[in-house]
């Protein structure tokens, strides 16, 4: 008994250092897009836009999908 709640300390533990860890690594380690990656965003966003694309609410979507199956004849 005395074993496992040393056991289970210890993987506590661990898991608290491990979260420390990876929080501090999100905050110190950030990232921000350079100047090629922002034109090229903003070149595939016109280009989506002059093709025809249109982005679609959730009534759209449930319209277009085939929720009931196919009707055979």
């Amino acid at each position: 008994m005395f074993y496992a709640i040393i056991g289970f300390v210890g993987f506590f533990a661990i898991a608290i250092i491990g979260w420390a860890i990876a929080e501090m690594k999100a905050k110190a380690c950030t990232y921000q897009k350079n100047e090629e990656e922002i034109e090229a965003e903003r070149k595939a966003a016109e280009l989506l836009h002059t093709n025809g694309y249109s982005e679609m609410s959730i009534r759209d979507v449930v319209k277009n999908i085939s929720t009931k199956g196919f009707q055979t004849t």
